[in-house]
């Protein structure tokens, strides 16, 4: 009979809170659609250019399915520009350029090219073996190596989001945001107050992670470290804000980690860490209004391409903007409180 009841109160206690009821019934639900649609999308089929010395090889090669460039330095420029993962140069000796930045994308690259130089073949004769370069990265560069700038940012983020909105919690639960609210001090002040309270330990663990990152598990790093700490840091701002503003929504630290699964984890499937391109177009908007989405972005461009900050400009501002408006949401939040 106690029992009973004792296990009544709980359920009780659980339909009277309608947010964890939700997310536990729809959580779940939300992670594995979207694992579904991320990994049962149709298979990626590589952009192959193919650029002919001769005149008479585009007769002899079937190229449908390669888009055909009049010279080599046409074809790697749509490589860095994103058009191309790789081209065939047909010449005494035929050479493939592959983009590099994806070890999948490169093999998958490779196989095309094979297959479409063995079908030039008359009988048995083999394909000319293959002459590879790489415009980013090299044939030694793993998995890891590719996955690794998005983790970089992934980590910085969940990290900095979670600290962040737990620590602002407990401001408000304690009493100390009240009192705060009751004084003279002015909204924008106190926001600005708390993110560069917080930014303090914001940037010494960015500074931490990424050098741990890239000196001690040997991440690939062709660019700048400073252009990585800026990206970074830039992120651990927007993920600082965002923490802090859904904190106003939260009454405890168990409803703050429920914000986990829906604000986080989706991020997660749309920051390049699975290639974007098999994704579904009616899906495919979510990934740009994302801050991990432009991290990545200009992680591994930094990184892995060793671009420098004004080939990564988009990316910043597109992250600084981010803080701004959380900054901005902020300040409307605490405005509700200080009425209240």
């Amino acid at each position: 009979m106690r029992i009973s009841a004792f296990v009544l109160r709980i359920i009780q206690q659980v339909i009277r809170d309608k947010r964890t009821l939700a997310l536990i019934l729809l959580a779940p639900l939300l992670i594995l659609t979207m694992l579904w649609l991320v990994f049962d999308s149709d298979k990626y089929d590589p952009k192959v250019g193919m650029v002919f010395s001769q005149p008479q090889q585009e007769k002899m090669i079937k190229h449908d399915d390669f888009k055909v460039y009049d010279s080599e330095a046409k074809a790697r420029k749509a490589v860095k520009d994103g058009k191309l993962d790789g081209f065939v140069q047909l010449d005494q000796k035929p050479k493939l350029v592959v983009e590099g930045s994806d070890p999948t994308v490169n093999q998958l690259v490779m196989k095309k090219a094979q297959e479409a130089l063995a079908s030039s073949q008359s009988g048995t004769a083999a394909a000319p073996k293959l002459k590879i370069d790489y415009v980013y990265g090299s044939k030694d560069m793993g998995q890891f190596d590719s996955f690794g700038p998005v983790l970089l940012g992934f980590f910085c983020f969940f990290f900095v989001f979670l600290i962040s909105g737990v620590s602002f919690l407990r401001e408000r639960t304690s009493g100390t945001l009240e009192r705060l609210l009751a004084s003279p001090l002015r909204i924008w002040e106190m926001v600005i107050s708390y993110v560069l309270g917080f930014g303090v330990f914001t940037i010494v663990q960015a500074t931490l992670i990424s050098w741990y990152a890239i000196y001690v598990l040997k991440m690939m790093m062709v660019g700048s470290f400073f252009n990585v700490l800026l990206i970074i840091l830039l992120l651990s701002f927007t993920a600082l804000t965002l923490g802090i503003l859904l904190s106003a929504f939260a009454r405890n630290e168990l409803q703050m980690m429920q914000f986990i699964p829906l604000v986080v984890v989706p991020q997660v499937f749309f920051s390049g860490l699975f290639n974007l391109d098999t994704i579904s177009d009616w899906l495919s908007w979510i990934g740009p209004i994302t801050p991990l989405y432009y991290a990545a972005d200009a992680l591994k461009n930094i990184m892995i391409r060793g671009f420098s900050v004004g080939d990564i400009s988009y990316d910043i501002l597109i992250l600084a903007g981010f803080s701004i408006l959380f900054i901005l949401l902020n300040i409307a939040a605490l405005k509700t409180y200080r009425k209240v």
